[in-house]
């Protein structure tokens, strides 16, 4: 079961654009939607009333634009901006947002925006979301990873594998990025190729680490490194 998710609105004058990001965001399990705004009188009300995290943010808009919306608003939620017009976009930064999507909007973008939100809640410190997974593309899905079910993770070029206790799971990311959506706490590098999760180690033999059914090989430049945290961290498996 999810939980914690980010609580999000959509505020955008044209009703096709609020039905497209309506539906991105129920693709998405760690967003829920709890609002659709017109405008952003409508979308000042709505936050008086309820506990919101994100907002998909429209520019263009009657009354009150997007962009006078932010610079008057005291203590706002973090904001994804959607727009048409690319001349905003170092006005939008400037504001502190998270991201700046232009229309026509593709699902992968939303996306890549979405997983860059999930991952600014995540750096918080506060605990305050206990987000205790990811979603990665593949097969042309979004498959929900969790990090206690990950045993390891192997670079293959622009692309990476995961490994689960019964699951292979190849999705577009290079190792580096997918690092940095892993928990600081809890995984390793052996080697420049993979990272590995600490509490799934069984043993080690010579150069390799034993993980159930798989073997990790580790670099004898990052052995002694390797060694001293399983150790020292007394997290190897007995």
């Amino acid at each position: 079961m999810v939980k914690n998710k980010i609580s999000c609105v959509i505020i955008d004058d044209e009703p096709f654009a609020r039905k497209g990001l309506g539906g991105y965001i129920e693709k998405i399990d760690f967003l829920n939607l709890i609002g659709i705004c017109e405008n952003a009188l409508e979308l000042n009300s709505l936050l008086k009333q309820h506990h919101v995290d994100l907002i998909f943010l429209d520019i263009e808009m009657p009354q009150l634009t997007g962009i006078e919306f932010l610079q008057n608003a005291a203590d706002h939620p973090k904001v994804i901006l959607t727009t048409a017009y690319e001349q905003y976009a170092l006005k939008g930064y400037e504001l502190d947002v998270l991201d700046y999507l232009l229309k026509p909007i593709s699902f992968d973008r939303f996306l890549k925006a979405a997983n860059k939100a999930y991952d600014w809640f995540c750096s918080q410190g506060s605990g305050e979301k206990g987000f205790d997974y990811i979603f990665v593309k593949s097969d042309n899905k979004l498959e929900r990873v969790n990090f206690d079910e990950i045993f390891f993770v192997e670079a293959l070029e622009n692309y990476v594998a995961i490994y689960t206790g019964d699951k292979k799971i190849i999705t577009h990311l290079t190792l580096k990025a997918l690092i940095e959506r892993l928990p600081v706490n809890g995984f390793i590098s052996p080697h420049k190729s993979y990272v590995v999760a600490v509490d799934k180690i069984t043993a080690i033999e010579g150069n390799m680490l034993l993980l159930s059914q798989y073997q990790v090989p580790v670099s004898k430049y990052q052995k002694d490194d390797v060694m001293e945290k399983i150790i020292n961290n007394k997290l190897l498996k007995r």
